[in-house]
């Protein structure tokens, strides 16, 4: 249960960035009288990527790097505390500081130094995370002694990242709430944004507190088969890299992650510029989704032991595939249902594959790394659980810099660049050139005076729900490159050759 904790700590963290991070920093246009949200750095980059999609690309580059260093020193790592716990404790506090620190940048309005400080704080955030996630990962085959230990493991560590997801999409009602009882700013988009900024870092303090159940509960020497590895470094990335069974189930991880991060990152704009729904509904969507999920989790268990994890997992990914090509349709007028309807009916579908493969692919990697410690000698979980979260974040990576980059097409180039300095372009005011000119002097002016800021919409620009239509047909895309490359996997003689080994 400790153990379970922990996840659900760094799950709250990992997730404050998915869900949160592009809409702070990419917030589409207001509702007709509405506050605006202040923009903070340039919308643009370059080559039509958008400034937050290449840094949050940077970012996850730069944690997908350092996993298997971290992997490495870990696995080779030895003291009275055993080879993985000093590692937690060194990266939870600093990863939670800095997570919460990506969304406190030093000015209110559009700035270099913004965008300088968003990216120191997010690759120290991503170092620290790492040196608290890898280890923590490379524990299941220690703790887990047999593949039904394993799954029983990575079942309890699946409800505490999906309920980690529920606790960071509360960041709209938490900072709703610091709104409406306290005055941080007599500018209404000031006080919108330092709300969030302190709902971000109430979060951030819960998820720091449960990353050290782990810590000071669970005792490595006692619990856990671990022995140091003695392999040197560039021969333990090859000899990883080079199990056939992981590098493809790490490529098909590379492909769902892709797809998934476009879902999680866009869900909120699915919400407020497809339905047409407050943000606030976002909440309700997941949590709705996350306890169809559970409900699952038994469901899941149940039948990946009678069929097998493999055929359980390759389930998953077809429902997600035919989720992701119902996203282009939602919203429209030609659909008889309710925008409420539409959205619970896709969280609900979406709970199935998530249940499936929030559990599975755990266990799945552990009968993998165990194999080959068998067969090889070395212990290398480490490297192994590091290769998988190289791949995850490379296709977060990819994720976050094409959906912010897809999300802007449609819109005319002169849109994307003066949509406003507190309004991105999507769903963004169509004025005349005279009416911007008097817009952004009254918005320099309450920069200066802090007045009220009120974006007046007055016309909806439809170039940018195009793009944001178009992430769900090529979310699909990637489904079915990962369900070609799981369909590789030898389930059936990485078990054999296990029970063959022990003597079982």
């Amino acid at each position: 249960m400790s153990y379970a904790i922990g996840q659900l700590g760094w799950s709250t963290l990992i997730n404050i960035i998915g869900l949160h991070q592009v809409y702070f920093y990419l917030p589409p246009a207001p509702k007709p009288g509405q506050e605006c949200f202040p923009d903070l750095i340039e919308t643009m980059a370059f080559w039509g990527l958008s400034t937050i999609g290449v840094v949050a690309a940077v970012g996850r580059l730069w944690d997908a790097f350092t996993d298997p260093v971290i992997a490495n020193s870990s696995d080779r790592f030895t003291s009275r505390f055993g080879r993985r716990i000093p590692f937690l404790f060194l990266g939870g506090i600093p990863a939670a500081v800095f997570c919460w620190l990506i969304f406190v940048p030093p000015h209110h309005f559009v700035s270099t130094t913004n965008l300088v400080w968003m990216t120191g704080c997010m690759l120290l955030f991503y170092l620290f995370l790492t040196i608290y996630v890898t280890p923590f990962f490379a524990l299941i085959p220690e703790l887990g002694h047999t593949p039904e230990e394993r799954l029983n493991l990575s079942t309890y560590i699946s409800v505490t990242y999906a309920l980690g997801i529920i606790i960071a999409s509360t960041e709209p009602m938490i900072a709703g709430v610091l709104k409406s009882n306290f005055v941080f700013d007599v500018d209404g988009s000031l006080q919108t944004l330092i709300s969030r900024q302190y709902a971000i870092g109430i979060l951030c303090a819960f998820a720091a507190i449960c990353m050290y159940f782990p810590v000071f509960t669970i005792h490595e020497k006692t619990y856990c088969e671990s022995e140091a590895s003695s392999v040197p470094f560039k021969e333990a990335i090859f000899l990883t890299f080079k199990n056939k069974n992981f590098l493809y189930f790490a490529l098909s991880d590379l492909c769902y992650f892709l797809a998934l991060t476009i879902l999680t990152t866009g869900i909120s704009y699915y919400v407020t510029v497809l339905l047409g729904l407050e943000r606030e509904f976002v909440t309700q969507l997941l949590a709705v989704m996350l306890l169809v999920s559970f409900a699952c989790y038994p469901v899941v268990n149940w039948v990946a032991k009678k069929i097998g994890k493999k055929k359980t997992v390759l389930f998953g990914f077809y429902v997600f595939l035919t989720l992701f090509l119902s996203i282009y349709f939602i919203g429209k007028d030609s659909l008889p249902l309710s925008p409420y309807i539409q959205g619970y009916l896709i969280v609900t579908i979406a709970a199935v594959p998530i249940a499936i493969l929030g559990i599975l692919p755990n266990a799945i990697l552990a009968d993998i790394a165990e194999l080959d410690s068998l067969k090889t000698g070395s212990k290398r979980e480490g490297l192994f659980y590091a290769g998988r979260t190289f791949m995850q974040k490379l296709g977060q990576t990819l994720a976050v810099l094409i959906f912010s980059s897809v999300i802007l097409l449609g819109l005319d180039r002169e849109t994307k660049k003066n949509a406003s300095p507190h309004v991105t372009g999507i769903i963004a005011p169509s004025v005349s050139d005279s009416k911007l000119e008097v817009k952004k002097n009254i918005e320099v002016e309450a920069k200066i005076s802090k007045e009220s800021t009120i974006c007046k919409v007055e016309e909806e620009e439809a170039g940018g729900e195009l793009g944001v239509r178009l992430t769900g047909p090529l979310a699909s895309a990637f489904c079915i490159l990962a369900i070609f490359l799981f369909g590789k996997y030898k389930e059936d003689e990485t078990l054999e050759e296990i029970a063959k080994i022990r003597g079982n």
